[in-house]
């Protein structure tokens, strides 16, 4: 089963047509053309420096508030990626590793309402643009965050929005898919933060030195990870198919009441050959999510979390930061054993378009303050089959910067990733192998 986009609903469904998505600019700018004519009509004005003349010297100079909004936010990004950058650059110079540091602005950011914040965000940069700004706006944009518009599909001016233009397409052959069936591809073009082999209790994952997470916590606490517990393989296995749903919630209520909030099973073990890769995405990343193999998606799990920035100096200073975040789980199987992609919201609009299930809202405001509610689930049909995706299939899209974290089984004993943290990866390139080809 291979998706083409020409095939699918609309990116952003909830929203189809695109024209009742976006914000018409050209009718927010007459509004305030006429509201600005008002005064002078009222009066009866024509003088010179008043009345119309007046107005319609203002309205020559007039720049919509959202496009106004648009530009500080991304002269804002740009300095923060330069501040970060900068950081990170002059810690690898020293030779030192970043350690985690909880500070006083990441406590601040848990009082903020980030997911409000997100929305808005959102409208501003669904606001549709007049055609002759566009390629103004976006050229600015790849200059602040590296993006290379050769590789774009479309012509600059047919991107109606920023946001529009964020979840681009490429051209055909812009990101060729590596066809050795033995390996692993990028689903993503980002920054490699960390991987490796789950091996302790608990099966954690390092965010940064001094912090680990389990992934039982981020999957979810119904999830298929294979665990050993005491050595019972096939007892464990067993239990982890036939969890009862009632169950299930009652495991998420108690992760959502630990503090840190990370499930450590007792005595429970990953499986040898559980591998784990976490990517980073930039603002200026391309922002689609590919199959890194062929594989069948059985459950889609949605975790309505909080939208912290996911940028280097919140993995350090924020804990928990992947565990928190609102989520979406894809867990099945591929010809190895098992495979689990998790692609985490972020901070400014923090939705996340997913192409195999158009219908799915994420970033939808919420009724508690508490995000204590279990994770929302769908098993995809036919029941132990699921959805077919092939290697390099596009999968879903990110509105803004974020994370993908992959979990998958491998041959232990061949298996070698060919990337290390700090790389930057593409889609379609190898992450890992399991034999020299």
């Amino acid at each position: 089963m291979k998706f083409r986009l020409s095939a699918r609903p609309p990116l952003f469904p909830h929203c189809s047509p695109l024209h009742k998505y976006r914000l018409p600019f050209t009718s927010f700018l007459k509004t305030l053309q006429t509201s600005s004519r008002a005064p002078s009509s009222h009066n009866g004005g024509g003088g010179p420096g008043t009345g119309t003349g007046a107005n319609s010297q203002s309205n020559f100079f007039l720049v919509p508030g959202a496009t106004v909004a648009t530009i500080l936010m991304l002269g804002v990004l740009h300095a923060r990626r330069l501040y970060d950058d900068k950081k990170v650059e002059e810690a690898r110079e020293k030779g030192s590793e970043i350690e985690f540091k909880p500070d006083v602005k990441a406590s601040f950011l848990k009082l903020l309402p980030l997911r409000t914040i997100s929305r808005f965000w959102g409208s501003l940069t669904s606001t549709e643009l007049p055609v002759w700004m566009r390629p103004y706006v976006y050229r600015a944009w790849a200059r602040a965050f590296h993006s290379n518009l050769e590789e774009v599909a479309r012509p600059l001016d047919e991107y109606v929005s920023l946001r529009h233009f964020f979840v681009r397409s490429l051209k055909e052959g812009a990101r060729p898919i590596d066809p050795d069936p033995c390996c692993l591809v990028s689903p993503v073009d980002g920054t490699i933060v960390s991987l490796g082999e789950l091996k302790r209790v608990g099966a954690m994952i390092e965010q940064v030195k001094g912090f680990s997470y389990s992934v039982s916590s981020l999957l979810g606490a119904s999830s298929f990870l294979p665990m050993i517990s005491e050595g019972n393989l096939q007892e464990d296995c067993s239990k982890q198919e036939n969890l009862p749903r009632e169950k299930s919630k009652q495991s998420w209520w108690k992760i959502s009441l630990s503090f840190p909030k990370v499930w450590d099973p007792m005595s429970a073990s990953p499986m040898k050959g559980l591998f784990y890769c976490v990517i980073y995405l930039k603002p200026g990343d391309y922002h689609r999510i590919h199959s890194a193999v062929d594989w069948n998606i059985h459950v889609r799990r949605h975790f309505s979390g909080r939208l912290f920035p996911v940028n280097e100096r919140a993995t350090r200073t924020i804990g928990n930061l992947y565990v928190e975040n609102e989520r979406v789980v894809l867990e099945g199987q591929w010809q190895e054993g098992f495979m689990a992609i998790a692609a985490i919201g972020a901070t400014n609009i923090g939705s996340i378009e997913l192409f195999i299930e158009p219908d799915l809202r994420t970033n939808r405001p919420r009724k508690k303050l508490l995000h204590l509610e279990p994770p929302e689930e769908r098993v995809y049909e036919p029941n132990g089959v699921g959805l077919m995706l092939k290697k390099g299939d596009e999968v879903a899209a990110f509105n803004m910067g974020s994370t993908v974290v992959i979990v998958f089984q491998a041959p232990v004993s061949e298996f070698g990733f060919c990337i290390r943290p700090g790389d930057r990866v593409r889609v379609g390139e190898a992450m890992g192998r399991w034999h020299n080809p």
